[in-house]
């Protein structure tokens, strides 16, 4: 069986009517990017319908309107072909434990799982960029020069932006470290080590690869 490549990862990102699925609130939109070999080969992007009205802050936030939810599919249908969208693929996102918290809720509700598992662009990008001023995602498209076409708090717009984040931190790993196609547990590795064992940690690692 071969060890999952931190170059082959499906990049998420949702909004959703509130900040708590525990508190009853709902995915409301899902975007999605896959990487491949280092490379974005696939898009998913969709708005779902919770089956309630959003608040006017959540439409003015995120340019959902209760009109367009209207018209969309219910969460349920929504997830079911993300699922099959993620496959074996492990995950990213930025602010993962939000992110991972709608996922495991919308996905508890369907008799259906994912395989994969999630690595955090924000406790990664901390550990591999210290210097950036914070880790915010648009902070760190504008330290970077991440493309983005501008739009912010829309799930595939952001999705596409936190994918190019990941590939940044990537290219980090090769440049700074010689580290070169790593897998995926080392990036899982990486964002529960403390900040000040980072580059001792990845020497040793790259002198054993």
């Amino acid at each position: 069986m071969s060890i999952p490549s931190a170059n082959s990862v499906v990049v998420l990102d949702f909004e959703t009517s509130g900040l708590s699925p525990n508190q009853g609130d709902r995915a409301i939109e899902i975007g999605a990017v896959r990487i491949k070999d280092g490379q974005i080969s696939e898009r998913f992007s969709a708005l779902m319908n919770p089956g309630f009205n959003v608040s006017s802050f959540i439409e003015q936030y995120t340019g959902i309107s209760n009109a367009m939810l209207k018209q969309a599919p219910p969460c349920g249908e929504v997830m079911a072909d993300f699922v099959e969208f993620i496959g074996d693929d492990n995950l990213v996102a930025h602010n993962a434990s939000f992110d991972k918290r709608f996922l495991d809720a919308e996905i508890e509700r369907l008799s259906t799982r994912y395989r994969g598992q999630f690595a955090c662009s924000l406790l990664l990008s901390r550990r591999l960029f210290p210097e950036a001023p914070d880790h915010k995602l648009g902070t760190l498209v504008q330290y970077h020069s991440l493309p983005n076409d501008g739009v912010f708090h829309r799930a595939l717009a952001d999705a596409e932006v936190t994918a190019h984040l990941w590939l940044a931190l990537l290219r980090e790993l090769e440049c700074r470290y010689g580290i070169i196609n790593p897998d995926f547990e080392l990036l899982l590795t990486l964002g529960k080590k403390p900040k000040q064992v980072i580059p001792s940690f990845l020497e040793g690692y790259a002198a054993r690869q």
